[in-house]
């Protein structure tokens, strides 16, 4: 063993050694803290401590298989196998299957998925006969859950006179009721669901005070990683396992902490102090991942919380590059900023895509990412959710839309037909299938024509009618509208944002920012066919919408050899533990990161500061963040203003960016023409590299102007008024109409005669 330790810092080793008593790791991002881990294991065994007394709990059962077959090559002993290693529930639901029969399950037990216990709430609810619109079976599920986790049984539900009455405002009084059929159900099919394994083992280990004795002498060594991140019921297990021994190592980063919404408490390891007051504190804080700058940076950052545990973390890499900040006019030229900066410094650094990765806030935020990836022709894979215009809502909307224009389209049109749910059921779908099929014609045409199977019923011949007057109206305002128009009016007619906020969960929110983000999308996509000259505006309508998502969609990268090498882009919760050369931070933005829904109080805003945390140290080499002065929120073009986050580093890590390169030339085109941008690490390109088809500088949204033209504010532009354009002259606004983003005038030119013009595009002067 002497040899391992030898490969290890001195805060590493004294982490490895002291094994008896109860230890605090606290290990600064990229310090080496699964090498720690594992070795201390490792030595624990070699120093004949038996593999079977030593439990170690980790977040993921890769982690944990990994870490096995690393302390399993260090000591050169298969019996290190022995060790209870895995996740939480892995490890608990061993137990209780060994013990199941005192908490009234048999050793049999399934546990129930989410989908699982989804339907049996569903079927509960059907057998009461509730209106699943006011209690919407997710709603009932992540109620349930919150429940669970903080060790509530129906009964303590059905007798918190707080949670009773929060549910009496929320119109739902009988999730209690609900709760305590659903746990009876899983009782009689001798099932548990996800959260009634920590449930039952704190019931097990708390009423049956010989089995916590046989637990206690059993696992006499017990480490935990990622502490920071435990919730409730973790916390209470893993105290009354450790009562007896306290032999117990917890490892973590209380900087990292980014998990409250699921319930993880970050006191658990602030308070470790005061569970353990004699407690060794050990401080892993070299950072051998990123260079000084990124790590300085990270220093800055979470200096500005007031509840942590302090280190100062430190480096001994190269200094490294400066942050760079690009500053864009809107989020889709953000995206062709990030899209263009990973080209360059592919080509002048020789650097594979799998090098490059774009982290953001939301899921929603990939749209523009993957869209100027696309056109840059950058191969890019989605982690820890699906490519924009794959996920569920996406694509139950962009269904309307499609039958809206081609009815025909039967993929679409089962689709939706009962969705959001309106009555019309599977056998009933079926069965219209068949008939079209025995008349040889579609769906469509038979449902449009009154034409039903003789064996329907009048109930769900009328639900059919209703779909079919709905879609026939959306059909009715093609003409009238333009894409945006419909695409909201379809949107709000259906009710799907209204079903998925009454769902009232975590991923019900996400979906309710992807539909905002498709609208956003399509207003962007309208805005784009304006002549940026001229500033005239097009009418854009839904097809031609529809045909640029079929082309962007269809258009996949060809699965060769190299399919791997892609650029990454995940949201930073799904970044955590990861590590890339390079990093994008997308949506440096306030109300965005920090999200407006995490500035009402101290902590969450603290976590907020936390997961931006998480973000920087994710970089190796170089770190890169953006921002946008204007973003779509559901159709309206709103200002933004930079996060405070950025403020927060200390300036002289931060390349910022120049003015002109905002509303004038951009630094990517001044690069095009042989300067090499300040700060950005690019190079003139050599004579002999060949430049790809694919590369295009980005734009400004609004054309370069002279120093001496000044545009007026557009909300100050009134009919009457005369004003100078850049290329038409001067002339007289005759009319104003709209507002706001989709304000526009029409002005009578001196020369160059009548011209419609957007006025955020056109940048009108006016004259006095």
């Amino acid at each position: 063993m002497s040899n391992i330790l030898d490969q290890l810092n001195e805060p590493q080793r004294e982490a490895v050694t002291t094994i008896n008593g109860p230890v605090m790791v606290i290990a600064g991002a990229g310090s080496g803290k699964t090498r720690a881990l594992t070795y201390r294991i490792a030595y624990m065994i070699s120093e004949g401590i038996d593999p079977f007394t030593i439990m170690a709990l980790t977040f993921t059962n890769k982690a944990a298989r990994e870490m096995k077959d690393r302390i399993v090559k260090l000591v050169n002993a298969d019996d290190a196998r022995n060790v209870w290693m895995g996740t939480f529930h892995s490890i608990f639901a061993r137990i209780l299957r060994i013990e199941a029969e005192h908490i009234g399950f048999t050793s049999a037990f399934t546990i129930y998925d989410t989908d699982d216990s989804k339907s049996l709430i569903n079927q509960i609810l059907k057998e009461m006969q509730l209106d699943t619109k006011v209690y919407p079976a997710k709603h009932i599920q992540a109620r349930i859950s919150a429940a669970k986790s903080s060790l509530y049984s129906p009964e303590d539900y059905a007798n918190d006179a707080v949670i009773q009455e929060t549910d009496r405002k929320a119109n739902k009084p009988l999730i209690a009721q609900i709760f305590q059929v659903y746990n009876n159900r899983l009782q009689r099919a001798n099932a548990m669901d996800f959260d009634d394994i920590l449930f039952f083992t704190n019931v097990l280990l708390r009423d049956n005070p010989d089995i916590l004795y046989k637990y206690q002498n059993h696992f006499k060594y017990i480490l935990v990683d990622e502490y920071q991140d435990t919730n409730f019921a973790q916390y209470l297990i893993i105290r009354r396992l450790a009562a007896l021994f306290e032999n117990i190592c917890v490892v973590g980063d209380d900087a990292q902490s980014i998990y409250g919404f699921r319930g993880a408490n970050i006191q658990n390891i602030l308070n470790f102090k005061n569970d353990y007051p004699d407690y060794k504190l050990i401080r892993l804080e070299q950072n051998y991942r990123s260079t000084k700058t990124i790590v300085e940076a990270s220093n800055c950052i979470i200096a500005h919380n007031k509840d942590q545990i302090k280190k100062r973390v430190w480096s001994d890499n190269e200094q490294g590059e400066l942050i760079t900040l690009l500053h864009a006019a809107t989020d889709s030229e953000e995206g062709t900023q990030v899209a263009n900066s990973i080209f360059h410094y592919k080509m002048s650094r020789q650097l594979n895509n799998k090098d490059f990765a774009i982290l953001y806030r939301t899921n929603a935020q990939s749209r523009s990412m993957e869209a100027a990836l696309r056109k840059q022709n950058i191969p890019y894979k989605i982690y820890g959710g699906l490519s924009f215009y794959d996920r569920k809502e996406i694509k139950d909307l962009l269904a309307y839309f499609r039958v809206v224009i081609n009815p025909e389209d039967e993929q679409s049109l089962l689709r939706i037909i009962n969705y959001p749910a309106r009555g019309i059921g599977e056998k009933s779908i079926e069965r219209m299938m068949v008939f079209a099929n025995e008349h040889k014609t579609s769906i469509w045409q038979c449902i449009a024509n009154d034409q039903f199977p003789t064996d329907f019923n009048m109930g769900t011949v009328n639900k059919v009618r209703d779909f079919v007057v709905l879609i026939k109206s959306f059909q009715s305002q093609q003409g009238k509208m333009n894409a945006f128009e419909l695409a909201k009016h379809i949107t709000n007619s259906i009710g799907i944002i209204k079903l998925l906020k009454e769902e009232d969960t975590p991923e019900s929110v996400s979906r309710v920012e992807n539909i905002e983000e498709l609208l956003n999308a399509i207003m962007e996509f309208s805005d784009q066919q304006v002549d940026e000259t001229t500033g005239e505006a097009a009418q854009v309508d839904l097809v031609r919408f529809m045909e640029d998502v079929a082309l962007l969609t269809d258009n996949e990268m060809k699965k060769d050899d190299t399919e791997e090498d892609c650029v990454s882009l995940m949201t930073i919760h799904s970044a955590k533990g990861l590590e890339f050369p390079y990093v994008y931070v997308a949506g440096m933005e306030e109300n965005l990161f920090p999200g407006i829904m995490s500035l009402s109080t101290r902590e969450e805003l603290e976590e907020e500061r936390r997961l931006f945390y998480v973000a920087v140290t994710r970089a190796m080499t170089k770190l890169t963040l953006s921002y946008a002065e204007t973003r779509y929120r559901y159709g309206n073009l709103t200002l933004s203003e930079p996060s405070r986050f950025i403020e927060e580093i200390d300036d002289k890590l931060i390349d910022r960016p120049r003015k002109a390169s905002f509303h004038g030339t951009s630094s990517f085109d001044e690069e095009r023409r042989g300067w090499s941008g300040r700060g950005m690490g690019f190079r003139k390109p050599e004579p002999t590299r060949p430049q790809r088809s694919s590369y295009t500088p980005p734009t400004s949204s609004q054309p370069s102007t002279p120093s001496d033209f000044e545009a007026s504010n557009p909300d100050l532009i009134q009919e009457g008024m005369r004003v100078r354009h850049q290329k038409f002259g001067d002339g007289t606004v005759i009319s104003v109409d709209g507002a706001g983003a989709n304000k526009k005038a029409t002005v009578k030119f001196d020369t160059a005669g009548t011209k419609q013009l957007m006025l955020k595009f056109a940048r009108l002067a006016i004259l006095h």
